[in-house]
């Protein structure tokens, strides 16, 4: 019995295989990915039937492919013009411009409170009437509820920008942004934003011996309150950009604060704790994010993950912002049975999803009062986002809108390719070989517009 199974089973797998082209099915073999480790579904646009089907209902981890679901769930749920709001609140009594008593800020998970955008509040508050505050700068980030994560969970990488995590009163991504410019033997090291009481130190030097486009030979570290950097980067590849993540959240802010305050010209005497914001409180100014509209672009254009979190907490139940309650909100959302979802972003091991349901969620999409929102915010093959070096300069360029993702083991794309006829797509390899499926998923792009 269990022969007879396995030969069902071969034939079945053959039998599927049979509807990919030539040219993704000899990529495939070349990159040595088994067809059981591929999922495939390709459907005309607004069409239920597949034209291409491989293993459509077989869990699949995505990637960050999996940001389709949540940003759509988003649009859905709460609509493109929504704004997450952070307040500022006055705890004492102001007077001539003084504060006497703490500056409150609570925060309601808003995706990007850029360091442009926290200049610009702050500027405001200082209109306001606001010069100095003698008291403690107080952040409230309960609209989220505790939990515990740790950075290192998912690579082992704490530092790394992307792996930072949700939280209802983040400031610019908690993220610096390293710039390393080859200079001699030496280079010169720019970092931003300013951090007030906190000290740069550049061991990086260069390397001709290095190849360029590869691996970073260089790291950096929190050591007190100096922020070290060394390493090598290569001599002759043109300035370096990196982002990391090195400070708690907390100290992140206060940080940023008085290096921004006090260029503006204002004063604090007290430090940052955390707090609640007492009930009764009037906000004294409150700062509205952009539109979700737009916080999708940048989730799906340039794969946020940390923007993607944001998304998704805040999906939770009105009284509880916690993973759980997320989870439980996109699975009545989309009533996928199989989806596994931890964190919105698709930086998991645990996530699942099958080829099948993914492209339901692309002709959702397309039949959403929302569609032009959503598909403006997948990358423009050749053009921009994470798909600008893929057939660019080529004939199909601009001719497709497809969101990818890449794990270890994991290569995932999806989306919509428009040719003589408009198709979606979704193509995902689990297998340790995946890293070597580009070129199958691109033969089928190429294929698919031709058609």
């Amino acid at each position: 019995m269990k022969i007879i199974l396995f030969i069902l089973l071969v034939f079945t797998l053959q039998a599927e295989a049979a509807d990919l082209p030539d040219p993704v099915r000899n990529e495939l073999r070349k990159a040595g990915i088994p067809l059981n480790s591929v999922a495939v579904e390709v459907r005309r646009a607004g069409s239920s039937k597949p034209l291409i089907s491989l293993n459509r209902d077989m869990p699949m981890n995505p990637a960050s492919t999996m940001k389709l679901l949540t940003t759509l769930a988003g649009l859905e749920m709460l609509g493109p013009a929504y704004r997450w709001k952070t307040e500022a609140y006055l705890d004492g009594s102001l007077k001539n411009g003084v504060l006497n008593g703490n500056l409150i800020f609570k925060g309601y998970g808003d995706p990007k409170l850029t360091l442009e955008a926290f200049w610009l509040w702050l500027r405001e508050l200082r209109q306001r009437g606001l010069t100095e505050i003698r008291g403690d700068i107080v952040l409230d980030d309960s609209f989220f509820a505790d939990q515990h994560y740790d950075p290192a969970a998912f690579d082992n990488r704490p530092d790394r920008a992307y792996n930072v995590g949700p939280d209802a009163l983040l400031l610019n991504f908690n993220a610096l942004h390293l710039q390393l410019i080859p200079d001699g033997k030496d280079t010169t090291a720019l970092l931003e934003p300013g951090l007030h009481g906190y000290h740069l130190v550049n061991r990086v030097t260069t390397d001709p011996g290095l190849p360029c486009g590869g691996e970073d030979a260089y790291r950096a570290r929190l050591e007190g309150r100096d922020i070290v950097i060394d390493g090598r980067i290569p001599k002759d590849c043109g300035e370096q950009q990196d982002y990391f993540s090195l400070l708690q959240p907390r100290d992140y802010f206060l940080a940023v604060f008085d290096s921004l305050w006090q260029e503006l010209g204002g004063r604090i005497e007290g430090g940052v704790r955390m707090g609640k914001t007492p009930p009764g409180l009037q906000a004294f100014s409150t700062h509205l994010s952009p539109p979700l509209s737009e916080i999708i672009r940048d989730i799906n254009k340039y794969s946020n993950n940390t923007m993607a979190k944001q998304l998704f907490l805040t999906l939770g139940s009105a009284d509880q912002k916690n993973p759980d309650s997320s989870i439980q909100a996109i699975r009545e959302w989309s009533g996928f049975s199989e989806l596994s979802i931890e964190n919105g972003a698709g930086l998991s091991r645990s996530a699942r999803i099958s080829a099948k349901h993914l492209a339901d969620i692309l002709v959702r999409a397309e039949q959403s009062p929302y569609s032009a929102e959503f598909e403006a915010s997948l990358p423009i093959l050749g053009m921009d986002g994470t798909v600008r070096k893929r057939f660019r300069g080529q004939a199909i360029a601009g001719h497709a809108h497809l969101k990818t993702g890449t794990l270890d083991n994991v290569k995932s794309i999806a989306g919509y390719v428009h040719g003589n006829q408009d198709w979606v797509m979704v193509f995902i390899i689990n297998h340790p070989n995946a890293k070597y499926g580009k070129e199958a998923q691109d033969a089928l792009i190429s294929w698919l517009e031709k058609r």
